[in-house]
């Protein structure tokens, strides 16, 4: 049995008495005090075979300090076993011994957790810069940080939801996120903004004046309902509206409905013709047929001349041939009359 599955019960016994230990989503977490962080990494590798060192870096807890962590790993056997080692320095003294001594490809990520979060580590041979610029100021991971470039361009969204295009108009102070800085507090227009417009202030409610009572939606909807007592000298209510009138399917719709009675006295208006239904195999209005009109109507209509705007009515051919003349017949009986007598 590895000593790497007692953990993390045995956290205690295998990295001293103020270690401790959790397990979650396959990863063992073990925090350990600054004094223990280059004993705890022996041990990791020595007696739980985590020979494999894979990233080191850090977290800036507010409040807390920095929390350094190293993840190293154990392929023994072909099975992986992950082991997250933390400890934690403060923010007024961030510094910690080097682990180089113990895995050698931490070096480089010393030197980008003493760029980003300003943790230095003790007997490194070459803490220097490894991303950043040369002349960057700042450690740009820490969460106090000042990201200039949001106080240059103003956050996206200048305008809050709910707000009007009223500039004079108050509103709600913008949330800024952390590492942004009030405009009007540091950057190029410290102390030249305006003041952000607040709320006007409600004028304080006369001594032994009371609101009027609320009314009820039962006295709003049911006129039937006793209507709430009022203050004396309160504005009276607007009268309650009446119940929306309910109509079921059956009855129609508003239009459909029978329109109400004469008036007393009044001449009664002409009856409205009812509804002609039709069936599915009478078809639509458009293929019914149509009525036959009357005798003489439909010659009249024939010999109804066509507008002159539309030539297409009466088409004609380009070119009229000329009919041609039938040829007189010749007299046979006459001729052989003649050659008869010659």
């Amino acid at each position: 049995m590895n000593l790497y599955d007692t953990l993390p019960d045995a956290a205690a016994t295998v990295f001293g008495a103020e270690a401790t230990g959790s397990s979650a989503y396959d990863v063992l977490t073990v925090d350990v005090p600054v004094g223990s962080w280059i004993p705890s990494l022996e041990i990791a590798r020595d007696k739980l075979g985590c020979t494999y060192f894979d990233w080191l870096s850090a977290v800036d807890e507010p409040g807390t300090g920095f929390r350094i962590c190293a993840h190293v790993v154990s392929l023994e056997n072909h099975r992986v076993r992950r082991l997250l080692l933390r400890t934690t320095v403060p923010h007024s003294a961030p510094s910690l011994p080097s682990a180089i001594a113990v895995y050698a490809g931490a070096e480089w990520h010393e030197r980008e957790t003493f760029e980003m979060f300003g943790v230095t580590f003790t007997d490194h041979p070459h803490l220097v810069p490894l991303l950043l610029p040369e002349n960057f100021e700042g450690h740009p991971l820490r969460k106090d940080f000042v990201l200039a470039a949001r106080v240059a361009k103003a956050w996206p969204g200048a305008k809050e939801p709910g707000e009007t295009h009223d500039p004079d108009a108050p509103k709600r102070r913008q949330m800024l996120p952390p590492g942004v800085p009030d405009p009007n507090d540091w950057g190029p227009l410290k102390g030249q903004l305006p003041p952000a417009p607040t709320r006007p202030t409600r004028a304080p409610r006369r001594d032994g004046a009371t609101p009027p009572p609320r009314r009820t939606r039962a006295a709003a909807t049911d006129p039937t309902a006793p209507a709430e007592a009022t203050a004396p000298g309160a504005p009276a209510e607007a009268p309650a509206r009446p119940p929306r009138r309910s109509r079921s399917v059956t009855e129609g719709s508003a239009s459909q409905a029978t329109p109400p009675g004469p008036p007393p006295g009044g001449a009664e208006p002409p009856a409205r013709p009812p509804r002609r239904t039709r069936s599915a195999s009478d078809g639509s209005a458009s293929q019914a047929t149509p009525p036959e009109p009357p005798p003489g109507e439909a010659d009249r209509r024939r010999t109804v001349p066509r507008s002159a705007d539309a030539p297409w009515h009466h088409a004609k051919p380009a070119f009229e041939e000329p009919t041609a003349e039938p040829k007189a017949k010749p007299d046979t009986d006459t001729d052989t009359e003649n050659g008869g007598d010659a």
